[in-house]
């Protein structure tokens, strides 16, 4: 028979081991993407996408390799030691100010009422060059965000949805996103992209073979499967997953609702950005023992953009989380 001592200590040792279990095998989001937002959305990265019934709103993209400032993801920023004419000018500017404070600078050589008036006169010239380049900077910087010229995002049908406060055509999403067109410089030209049952059967069958590729971690098929961008956001998690000793395990993915957010196209580029929500098995395994360390939600809700180009295969450019 047992006694009560006995009986708490056996007590105590089951709750133990329970607390202990549920410690190993925490819920977390292991799957491609590690349940972030990244990657490319051509010139709307940094806006939100078109609100559905699968995804009725998305976290914004917290990591891209596109600048927020520029007006198009293939344009390289200026270099900052070219700005207001580089060193030259830095240097003009700050021998002006140095003989004007020791009463030669540009005017050297005279004396008395010249050289006091030679003073004056380089002050007042800096004073004006100095007026100047704040002006220019303020207009180049300061400009509002409007001025580039809004496009239009297309559904399938071709019409045009309505951007934040019901204004048609109007550049959604964050302050990030309409920053990116500032300066008076116009978006890239955009088109209507139609998107028909192959094209979802293609997102669908992507869906499944990108999730086999990082179970397998297979980084060759990931670097066919997606963009560079994303080929390198997943080969960081891989690395990760090795660093700590485990390797996540995505199987049984099955789309359970898909509906597109928009499509369009840009250059040469087409896109498409589809909510899916999907079922799937997500564990995180000890590489040695095999054992069960994390497991994940048994279902997401996503939106993928995947992008082609002309005779090419639909790949994925970016994964965002709904909120």
């Amino acid at each position: 028979m047992l006694t009560s001592t006995t009986r708490r200590k056996r007590t105590a040792a089951l709750l133990a081991l329970a607390a202990a279990l549920t410690v190993a095998a925490p819920v977390v989001e292991a799957r491609p993407g590690g349940g972030g937002s990244v990657g490319s959305r051509g010139s709307r990265t940094f806006n939100a996408p078109s609100s559905t019934p699968t995804a009725p709103s998305a976290a914004p993209i917290q990591r891209s390799q596109t600048n927020p400032g520029m007006a198009n993801p293939g344009m390289q920023a200026a270099a900052p030691g070219r700005r207001f004419g580089g060193g030259f000018m830095a240097g003009l500017l700050g021998a002006g100010l140095l003989g004007a404070l020791l009463g030669g600078g540009f005017f050297g050589g005279l004396g008395g009422i010249a050289s006091f008036l030679g003073l004056i006169l380089q002050v007042g010239l800096v004073v004006l060059i100095v007026a100047f380049a704040v002006r220019w900077f303020r207009r180049r910087n300061g400009q509002p965000a409007t001025a580039g010229a809004p496009y239009a995002r297309s559904n399938l049908d071709g019409g045009t949805n309505a951007g934040p406060g019901g204004a048609p055509g109007a550049a959604g999403g964050s302050p990030a996103g309409a920053a990116m067109f500032g300066g008076g410089q116009r978006p890239p030209q955009q088109r209507p992209v139609q998107i028909g049952p192959n094209d979802y059967k293609a997102f669908e069958t992507l869906l499944g073979e990108i999730q086999d590729a990082f179970s397998h971690e297979d980084r060759v098929a990931l670097r066919n499967l997606a963009t560079p961008e994303m080929a390198g956001y997943f080969d960081e998690e891989l690395q990760a997953n090795a660093a700590r000793g485990v390797v996540n395990k995505v199987t049984n993915v099955k789309l359970q609702q898909g509906d597109l957010s928009e499509s369009w196209g840009e250059g040469r580029d087409e896109f498409a950005t589809v909510a899916m929500r999907y079922s799937l098995d997500d564990v995180t395994l000890d590489r040695k023992s095999q054992r069960v360390v994390e497991t994940g939600a048994p279902e997401a809700v996503e939106l993928w953009t995947f992008v082609r180009q002309p005779g090419r295969p639909w790949i994925l450019s970016a994964i965002q989380q709904t909120r």
